[in-house]
Order: C-alpha cells, then structure tokens, then sequence
C-alpha cells in the first residue's frame, strides 16, 4: 500500500487540547450555534472518520440500507453514499402494496423497476419489502371488494305480477319447454331471503327455446317505452335470450349486450356471479295496434346448466309511466346533463358531467373534484341544488343518493337558508354506496350542498333524491344491498393475495431474491394479531381478520410457489429486543407456519432502538433468534437520541451502540446464520424524516451528508476492531 505524508492539520487552540483519549475531553453545544455537525467533532476523531473506507469493505455480510427510491433517483450525493458503502438496498415504501397497487387492483411496476434498473448497474441488490403488512395498504381497494353489493333497482314500477312466481306455480307463465325443471327455490335468490326461479336445461338441450318460460300479456300503452330487467346467474357458463311472441316487429331483437369481438349475437353470456340483464323496447319495436306482449326467457343453448333468476328483480316498467316518488329536487339522476346544479365552492374544474361508463345507472352522474385535503374544511369544494318546492316546518324529508369515489373518501350534506343543518362525515370508497340523510324541516330551507372538501379525490353521485315519501305512481324500485358472508370475504381477499404475491414474485424474480414475506405479525405480549387492534389509518388493512392464523401460511407457499426456489423469505418485527414475549411469540409463530407448510428461511429483527435500550435483552434476543436455526437478520437498524442537534457526547454514545449491536450480533449469531444488517436511511436530513422520526438524527450521516461518529462504530463492529488504531500520520495516496 502506497502513502503520502501530510501535515497534520491545525485548527487554532483545537491541538492544544487534542488527546489520543478521545473521552477526556468534555464537548458541548453552544445554544446560539445550532446544530452539530460531523463535522464539529473533535479534530482527531474527524480526521480518523474521514480516513475509514466504505462500510461495506469490512463487513462479510450482506451490508444493507434502507431507502427512499424518489431520493435515490433524484439526489446524487444521497445515491453516491448508497452505492459506495452498501451491499444491498430496502426500498422503504415504494414496493408495498399501497404504492403499487391502484383503486382497480392493478399494479404499477414502473417505478420499482427503473430503481431496480439503477441498482443493479451500481452493482446493489434489492431486498424486497415488504409482501404482507396491516400498514400501507390499499385499503381503500381491499374494503372495496369486499363491500356490500349494491344492486340496482328496476328504472320503475314493476308491472309484472310475480305473485305466481314466489309462491311457486307459476299462474299465468308458461312453462312451454321445462328441460329438467322450472321451480320456484327459496333463499337463493340476491338476498339470503329473497327465492329464485331455478331453470335446468336437459342433456340434449341446443337450442334457446329447449328451455323457455313465458310470460303472462303485459298490456301497452300506445307511444311508451318499456324496460324488461332480471338478475341471473348459472352454475357453469350459460347462455341466454329475450325473445318476443307476435307483438313485434322483430321476435328475437337484438339489443345491447349482443355485441361480443365485433360480431352480433343474439345471446347474452351467464357466470356463476350475479348480472342484470336488461332489454329495453321502443314504441317502434310494437306492430301497430299492439295492446299487448309477452316476452321468453330462452335459456336451452347449453346442455346441463342450471340457472337462477332472482324474482323480486324480474320487472317490466314503463318508463313513460308517472314518476313514484315526488323527487324535490331537479335533474337527481343526470341523465340530461348537470342543469339545476352549481358550484358554490372549490376550482373552477370542481364540478363536471360525468358519462354513463362512471355513472351508477344511466346516462351520466355528477363529478366532482377536491384537489386538496381540508382538515374542518368539508366546505371548500362545495356542490348545491335547489329544492323545487318550499319544505313544510315540522315535516321529515330523507336526501338519499348513491356515490363513489376514486380512492377512500368522505361526503356530508347540508342545508341552505335559514339554519343550516349539517349531516356527519360519511365514508366513501370506490364501490358504489347508498347514503340516506333524514332531516326535520324548520320551514325556511331553500336547498342542499353536497360538502366534498375533507378528502382530496374524485367523487361520482348518482340517483340524487329528495322526498318526504309522497308517491305519484311509477317510478325507480330502490336499490338492493347484499352483505357478502366472512366464507366470501374470506375467498376474496384470499384470491386478492394471490393475486398480489404472485405478480410480484413472478415479474421480480429474475432480479429480487430475498423478502419481507410478512412483516410485524405480533402483538407486543407475543400473541398473534387478529385484525381488532383497531387500527383507523386509511391505509390499514388487516389480512389475519379474513383469513386468520394460517394468512402467513398462505403467504409463505405463494411466495415459495411464484418466487424461486432459492429465495429467502423473511418474517419480520419489531420491538423483539425490548419484549422478550414477543420475540418468542414469533418463533413460535415461525414452527406453526412450518407446520402448516410453509418455509421461513429467516427472521428479522427491526431493532429501531434508542441509548437506553437495554443490552442485556439485545443479548438475549439474538440468544432465542440464534437457537431458531434461521437465518438472522437486523432488518431496519437505527439509533435514535431524541434531538435533531445532538451534542458531541449523545453522538459518541450513539457511535457506541451501533457498535454494541453489530458486535453482540457477530457473537451469539452462527456466522451461518448471519444473512446480514440493513441500516434504516442514510442521514439525518430532514428530507429523509418527513414521516420517519422528524426531528432527529438516527443515522450515520448527518443533515449535511458528513460521517458521523456512528460511522465509525458501525465500520468498527463490522470489522471487529478500533480500524483507526493502524491509522498513522498519512493518508493512504
């Protein structure tokens, strides 16, 4: 090894006090400076530090640090200290599953791949981080599919009498090609009440008309328009149509759902899920002088299908027919755009028509738009309707209205002219939902605002309606709510996760081999957690209240299955060095996914600990995590001091400790199971601490990017030894 002498540098009476005993003498901060640097410590120890190589030169493990992609790809001097002294990198938010996946399930990979990109031409590996989690979910996504159904109703008054129907025989419908059977079965329809009419085709069945009920004459109205709607579902993938007898002009019409790759078809495609079928008939569609019709369900193309018609939703309306409910307010369903609503707060883009592909049902819905959150502000984006008559004192009105939002969200009411009345904050989500706002009358209302400026997002409200329960006849049946069952709930979020770990392990696997499989399992007394914890952060969802003890079984298979066979998957804590319990909670919890199973190659302990950590218990936690016969890995290792201008002596104290855990690591730890240490972050600039520990300085860099004393007690325990001891007068050329 080549050297260069050097002058020793002086820094006025600094030398006159400098000793080879680092501790003797006596450092402090002068409150009028503000903070210490790296840069501020003693002469002799700085000129050391500098002089250390990177950390990764004296580890013989993987060496890791846990970052922020956006600061990596945007700041130089942050991604220069990352390749230059780290072996492997954890992005600490961006390859979660509320960074990456979107309000429709899909997942955006882009990001997460040009950081992967850039890694691995500075020669760094990714440690994934993190698969499953209750934290930093899309938990808007996840509540969403598992939500109540919201079924639309029929566009108006059913006048088909279904009486027959219900109680199964069938008065007035013909049973003309019954198959294997036309019944009536109760509790199988939509709702765990409502019956079905169950349909069985033969094994010869091939033809629509193989399979066929009619139905009773529904009289005409010379100039209306009809609509003909039912739920359906099948056992296996079926077919069927809507066809016509004598009335009109075309007997097998074909209408909207027909178009399938480009191509017309008479039929319409059954799952095992429910859809609303709907055939809508002009007054041209009638031949002249038609009083009446009937209509087919045609379900015979496909042998042995069963199908199910829900029958409190097979209707026939009229859609020129009366209006039913006395709506107070104008243009409720926006089928003719957004006349009769206003802006009264928020962007002049704030309020727009939405087409029918956002709306509930229809041809349009109001959207609207906060761009900010507004903490007591529901106010600031504001939309208002007039009501069409005056309100009567004393009188109770229900506002109702269906909405839905982008992401997770929050809706109120209130009232305009005289006393303002004001609804609490309803939560919103991307499924639709239905919210009713009862109100007593002073008389003196004019109208109503719909307050949308607590939650940035955009909002779709449909089927707006303002009554007091006076009825003129026809109008739209209200909309059905179906709870789904926990073995529903369960299914979803269980195919959720699959669908989840195994995009991710498969689109990373030729460039991510190691991950956080499920991270912070425990509760802090060592026991599972079962998803009551009760927890109200929006991006907190919990797999375990679904799918229970065995969600990390799950998990573990999934990633073993999509991932390779030479992955190592993690399970990971926290707080494993302060409670003893819990650390041999997620042993246990380890042997139990084993015994189901699944593979836990090895366990990381966080350790985001402070000066006042108790070292006994650090020992004793690697003692049980070393007994496991896993690999063993410090996960997420930083040193906080509780100030962001920490004095010379808290950061000689802090060097110690990262010093005293890496050092107790090396020795309870096999070297076998050593997978290795990940820093968590870099330095201690603020831009690193938005949300991580504000105001302070855990890391080994400070606010500046200079070496903190921790680098060298960190760079000292990985090598195991005072590396600056072999320093001498000159600097290595």
């Amino acid at each position: 090894m080549k050297y260069i002498k050097i002058l020793p540098v002086i820094a006025s009476s600094l030398l006159l006090f400098a000793s080879c005993d680092d501790n003797l003498m006596e450092w402090g901060k002068d409150p009028e400076h503000g903070e210490i640097t790296g840069a501020e410590l003693p002469l002799e120890l700085v000129e050391k530090i500098s002089r250390y190589e990177p950390l990764k030169n004296y580890s013989d493990f993987k060496l890791g640090n846990g970052i922020g992609i956006s600061l990596y790809m945007s700041d130089a001097t942050y991604r220069n200290i990352v390749n230059e002294n780290f072996d492997e990198v954890t992005p600490g938010y961006e390859m979660k599953h509320g960074a990456m996946v979107n309000s429709k399930g899909e997942i955006n990979f882009a990001d997460v791949d040009a950081f992967i990109a850039a890694t691995k031409s500075a020669g760094l590996s990714v440690f994934g981080h993190t698969l499953i989690w209750h934290s930093n979910q899309n938990a808007s996504y996840l509540n969403g599919i598992i939500a109540p159904t919201v079924i639309p109703g029929s566009s108006g008054t059913n006048i088909l009498d279904l009486t027959s129907i219900k109680n199964g025989t069938f008065t007035g419908w013909a049973r003309n090609n019954p198959g294997k059977g036309i019944t009536t079965v109760a509790n199988s329809g939509l709702t765990s009440t409502s019956s079905a009419i169950q349909l069985q085709s033969s094994a010869s069945s091939s033809a629509a008309y193989n399979l066929q009920l009619t139905s009773p004459n529904v009289p005409i109205v010379d100039g209306h328009n009809y609509e003909i709607s039912f739920y359906i579902k099948s056992d296996v993938a079926g077919k069927g149509r809507i066809s016509f007898n004598g009335s009109l002009t075309n007997q097998y019409p074909y209408k909207d759902w027909f178009s399938t790759g480009g191509s017309w078809t008479e039929a319409f495609a059954t799952t095992s899920s429910w859809q609303q079928v709907k055939i809508k008939l002009a007054p041209g569609d009638f031949k002249a002088g038609s009083t009446s019709f009937q209509f087919n369900l045609d379900l015979g193309y496909l042998p042995n299908v069963t199908y199910l018609i829900d029958a409190n939703t097979l209707a026939v309306v009229d859609l020129d027919a009366a209006t039913a409910v006395t709506n107070l307010v104008s243009n409720g369903n926006f089928n003719s755009g957004i006349t009769g609503w206003s802006k009264y707060n928020g962007a002049s883009d704030a309020l727009s028509l939405a087409s029918a592909t956002d709306a509930y049902e229809g041809n349009g819905a109001m959207k609207v738009i906060n761009a900010t959150d507004n903490s007591g502000g529901e106010w600031k984006t504001q939309i208002h309707g007039d009501f069409t008559s005056t309100l009567t004192a004393g009188k109770s009105y229900t506002i109702s209205f269906m909405i839905r939002s982008e992401g997770t969200g929050s809706v109120r009411c209130s009232t305009t002219g005289g006393s303002a009345q004001y609804q609490g904050n309803q939560a919103t989500s991307t499924t639709w939902k239905l919210i009713e706002w009862k109100i007593t009358s002073a008389g003196t209302e004019t109208g109503f605002n719909f307050d949308l400026g607590l939650l940035a997002g955009t909002y779709y409200i449909d089927n707006v309606l303002v009554t007091d329960g006076s009825t003129s006849g026809g109008g739209a049946t209200a909309p059905v709510t179906i709870e789904k069952t926990d073995a529903e709930k369960t299914k979803i979020i269980e195919d959720a996760m699959t669908d989840w770990i195994s995009k991710m392990m498969t689109h990373y696997k030729t460039s991510v081999f190691a991950w956080d499989v499920v991270n912070e399992p425990m509760k802090e007394d060592g026991t599972l957690r079962n998803g009551t914890e009760g927890d109200t952060a929006s991006d907190y969802f919990s797999w375990v209240k679904y799918l229970g003890k065995d969600y990390a079984v799950t998990a573990f298979k999934l990633a073993r299955q999509y991932g390779n066979s030479t992955d190592k998957l993690f399970i990971n804590d926290y707080n494993l060095e302060s409670r003893l319990d819990k650390c041999e909670g997620l042993i246990d919890y380890v042997k139990y996914i084993e015994s189901k199973g699944g593979t836990v190659d090895g366990i990381g302990t966080q350790m985001h600990i402070s000066l006042t950590t108790d070292k006994d218990q650090i020992v004793q936690m690697f003692q049980k995590l070393a007994a496991s016969g896993k690999l063993i890995k410090i996960s997420e290792l930083d040193v906080r001091l509780g100030t962001n201008a920490p004095t010379v002596a808290q950061q000689a104290s802090q060097a110690e400790m990262y010093q005293y855990v890496i050092d107790m690591y090396k020795k309870y730890i096999p070297a076998a199971q050593q997978y290795g240490i990940t820093i968590w972050g870099v330095s201690d600039n603020s831009k690193e601490h938005e949300y991580w520990l504000p105001d302070e300085s855990p890391n080994l860099w400070d606010a500046n990017y200079v070496r903190k004393h921790a680098y060298k007690g960190t760079a000292d325990g990985l090598a195991g030894k005072d590396v600056s001891k072999d320093f001498s007068g000159e600097l290595v050329k």
